[in-house]
């Protein structure tokens, strides 16, 4: 407007000097034409703008009415600039969700860089100010490859369980990493003090996760509501098949098992890439030492023969370290043991001997061990959050904290775990099979907690599962363990989730079976279920009566929680060469 006022006044001085009137008065009218024109244009332009803004909103206002912070995912999301060109669909709205979420554990990455250059710090404070750099590290993978998979989604390439159940998992983690983050300032008042400064952004990071997963959870159950009743199982499934008679059924190779590594499986034969001996016989003489040699990023399985002995070490296996197999000679025969814990300065994330982040990691015949001690308080034997890890013929021996199942998928086959307080906690989704479960003598006073499972959001699909298993006590319990109350577990976070079924409860297990953490804190969100279990401690006439825990005897439902169902089973567990079952 205002370039077509200073035409208009550069014409009006040009004619009034050649006093030509009515050669004015035309152009005059042209321009007002003009003028008129352009008004109109631009207020159907920006009538057009608001009805797209609108629209737009209103995609927004639906994709995030699944959330458990609406009004947060709204706000969010409708501050994008250009939105009108960025959202169309549901996806769009979680693909920004995404973006967004990444800027601000992106932020908070840096508040904590910041902090560790404060003077005065404790030890334990450094450690769980490290622990977070790692964990947020983790959580931009995981929220970058979510997206990575969400553009590609539905893809080809996998089935839509698959894709789900994968897109589900990664954001599942990222939520959790949030949450492990601060849980390291929990242990002293110098750590709680620092908490305070990390507290905000990383809740909000938290919230931010959430809401993506729930945005997604929603997306991919509607797809596989159409999916089922289409019958489209296996029109986009490019698997390998091979049948394998010691299962006797049809198992399903994934595309990343070469065929050298498909015939081992199938033979039972597992050939090392290295060894590790302590008497210096092997390539290696650590077993931290040969996992630094491992290939990064590896397709192909890594073979670690661990040969018998005392390993004293603590080991990391990082996200680059994928597809590695631990190799020991037997449960009772090579130990890895170390005893870090949180009394002497470290953060329970940190007090683990043996911590596995890479994916698709294996162990056979190894025990994993925290010789701390029950004055220690929590003392990790294994922590693992590498998606798609398997343990067979190991074992897990600590007291309080022994296995530490933080993220991902997990299972756990012919294993022995021990240990007192909360032996078996995290967040991952974990089913444990035909394993023997025993609580052990702790100090005076204290109570067994088998179980602390830690979801902290109801679309998480996470849980523990316990199956075809055996939960008794050890000899030194055993023979006091009217002294010791022993329960099934304990809810850690709001949404605890864990079903014992199909396995011997021996009469250890107070007839209550599951204790408070906090009062009532939890006990109306949780879910603890058990389902055809057996033995003296199996009956369910004098268990808690919350609103959250419930004696499963649908089939149906119990198959959700089977390793088929709840850890994606029949995609990778045959790969892993272990035995498994899974349903009922």
């Amino acid at each position: 407007m205002s370039n077509i006022k200073l035409t208009f006044a550069r014409i009006s001085d040009s004619l009034s000097k050649k006093n030509n009137k009515k050669l004015f008065l035309a152009l005059f009218a042209t321009l007002v034409l003009v003028v008129a024109i352009v008004a109109i244009v631009s207020s159907h332009k920006s009538s057009y703008d608001n009805n797209d803004k609108s629209t737009s909103h209103a995609i927004i206002r639906s994709a995030c009415s699944s959330t458990l912070y609406p009004e947060l995912c709204f706000s969010t999301i409708a501050s994008e600039p250009s939105l009108s060109q960025k959202v169309s669909s549901h996806i769009n709205v979680i693909e920004l969700s995404l973006n967004k979420t990444i800027g601000i554990v992106q932020r908070n990455y840096f508040t904590i860089e910041k902090l560790l250059t404060r003077k005065g710090l404790t030890k334990r404070a450094k450690t769980a100010l490290h622990d977070c750099l790692e964990i947020i590290d983790e959580t931009l993978d995981e929220l970058d490859k979510a997206k990575d998979d969400l553009k590609d989604y539905p893809s080809s390439k996998k089935s839509l369980p698959q894709q789900a159940e994968d897109l589900k998992t990664l954001i599942s983690s990222a939520i959790t990493n949030q949450v492990t983050c601060l849980d390291g300032f929990s242990h002293a008042a110098a750590d709680k003090i620092l908490r305070k400064f990390l507290d905000a952004g990383q809740v909000h990071a938290e919230h931010l996760c959430s809401n993506a997963l729930a945005m997604t959870k929603n997306l991919t159950d509607t797809d596989m509501a159409s999916y089922e009743k289409n019958k489209m199982v296996g029109s986009n499934n490019r698997k390998l098949m091979v049948n394998d008679k010691r299962y006797n059924k049809i198992i399903h190779w994934p595309e990343w098992i070469s065929a050298v590594d498909r015939r081992l499986l199938q033979s039972g034969t597992v050939n090392p890439d290295v060894v590790v001996a302590a008497d210096g016989s092997g390539n290696f003489r650590t077993v931290s030492a040969a996992v630094a040699a491992a290939p990064e990023r590896s397709s192909k399985r890594y073979v670690i023969k661990i040969k018998a002995g005392v390993y004293r070490e603590n080991v990391d296996v990082p996200s680059r370290k994928t597809n590695i197999m631990f190799l020991g000679d037997g449960r009772t025969k090579t130990i890895i043991t170390a005893s870090r814990n949180v009394v002497d300065g470290s953060t329970t994330f940190n007090s683990a001997t043996v911590a596995v982040v890479g994916e698709r990691f294996l162990a056979r015949g190894i025990t994993f061990q925290n010789a701390a001690g029950p004055s220690k308080h929590q003392a990790v034997a294994l922590r693992v959050g590498g998606d798609l890890s398997a343990f067979y013929l190991c074992g897990f021996i600590a007291y309080q904290d022994t296995l530490y199942v933080h993220t991902n998928r997990q299972f756990f086959v012919n294993c022995y775990i021990a240990g007192t307080i909360d032996f078996i906690f995290g967040n991952s989704a974990v089913v444990l099979q035909n394993c023997d479960i025993h609580a052990r003598r702790p100090n005076a006073g204290q109570k067994n907690m088998v179980t602390a499972q830690g979801r902290v959001d109801p679309n998480q699909n996470t849980g523990i599962v316990i199956q075809k298993c055996r939960i008794g006590a050890t000899k030194d319990l055993e023979a006091v363990k009217g002294t010791f109350p022993t329960f099934l577990g304990r809810p850690w976070k709001e949404y605890s989730r864990t079903v014992i079924m199909q396995s011997t409860i021996s009469d250890v297990i107070d007839p209550a079976g599951w204790f408070e953490w906090d009062g009532d804190f939890a006990l109306n969100t949780l879910f603890y279920g058990e389902y055809q279990n057996t033995g003296a401690g199996a009956a369910t006439s004098k268990r808690v009566k919350w609103k959250g825990f419930k004696v499963i005897t649908s089939a149906t439902e119990a198959q959700s929680f089977t390793p088929g169902n709840f850890i994606s089973g029949s995609s990778w567990l045959g790969s892993t060469g272990f035995p498994f079952s899974l349903g009922l």
